[in-house]
């Protein structure tokens, strides 16, 4: 065993326990931890990019299940690291004359950890919580039919209106008909979501929007930064700038990157330029 130290192993005594080779092992593990990160970035990125694209959700499907396998991989790796640094901990508080089992001390450990395993243990991942939010909120931004027969209200206003008219108008009118129900249909889903295009600070449209997770409230993270600096450098609290939110101590901590909000706002200015 690396770092075994100088009394005879026959007796299996020792005088110190060397874990240098073994901290250097946690290092590189927790080094691992960066790729299952990166990993996380890009199956949450895809399955973003299908659901705006609205392709099929069996490739959907797919990215939310990397994304959950890569979770549980973070979490076997954490509870890998806790068991390694609890047993280490253990050894060098206990002093012991004889040396230990290393190994089957952090398997012990480990097991215990993994045993306590259930889906919960998902929403202590911040990345996975993080995907599972954007997804919801990009679902609800994109104009993809709804579950019940593959259409939505409009489709179903649509097709009442095209039914009743086919027996009094020609194909051609039909097709300016639904042209014109397509673009209020667009136009119903802009102007409820615009609203949340605005930087409550600078009261301008987002370019790079950030969510708060305590209160939920977006800004655009250039403005919400430096306003919390100016406020920390002052030894003074950051409020959430948003009226009417009671969250009265901001940290950088708290604000992630909402990447379908970003998605909502550039599809926003892709068809206001296409109208222009």
């Amino acid at each position: 065993m690396p770092g075994r130290s100088t009394s005879s192993s026959s007796s299996g005594s020792t005088g110190f326990i060397s874990f240098s080779g073994v901290e250097s092992a946690l290092s590189s593990l927790k080094n691992f931890q960066s790729c299952i990160s990166s990993g996380m970035d890009t199956a949450s990125s895809v399955a973003l990019d299908l659901v705006e694209t609205q392709t099929e959700v069996s490739s959907e499907y797919s990215m939310d299940k990397a994304m959950v396998e890569f979770a549980m991989m973070d979490r076997e790796l954490n509870h890998y690291l806790k068991a390694v640094q609890s047993t280490i901990n253990h050894v060098k508080e206990e002093r012991s004359e004889k040396i230990p089992d290393l190994k089957l001390l952090v398997e012990k450990k480990f097991l215990a950890l993994q045993n306590k395993n259930s889906d919960a243990d998902f929403q202590n991942n911040e990345k996975f919580v993080q995907f599972k939010q954007q997804l919801k909120e990009l679902k609800k931004q994109s104009v993809k039919p709804k579950e019940d027969g593959g259409h939505n209200e409009f489709d179903k206003i649509k097709d009442k209106d095209g039914s009743r008219a086919g027996n009094e108008r020609d194909g051609l009118q039909s097709d300016r008909e639904a042209d014109i129900t397509e673009g209020v249909d667009e136009d119903m889903i802009v102007t409820q979501s615009q609203t949340n295009f605005i930087c409550p600070i600078t009261q301008l449209e987002m370019k790079k929007p950030v969510k708060n997770k305590v209160c939920g409230h977006t800004y655009e993270e250039e403005a919400i930064v430096r306003m919390i600096e100016s406020k920390h450098k002052r030894k003074k609290k950051a409020c959430c700038p948003k009226i009417g939110c009671s969250h009265v101590d901001m940290r950088m901590s708290d604000l992630i990157q909402d990447e379908a909000l970003r998605r909502a706002i550039e599809s926003h200015k892709k068809r206001r330029r296409q109208s222009n």
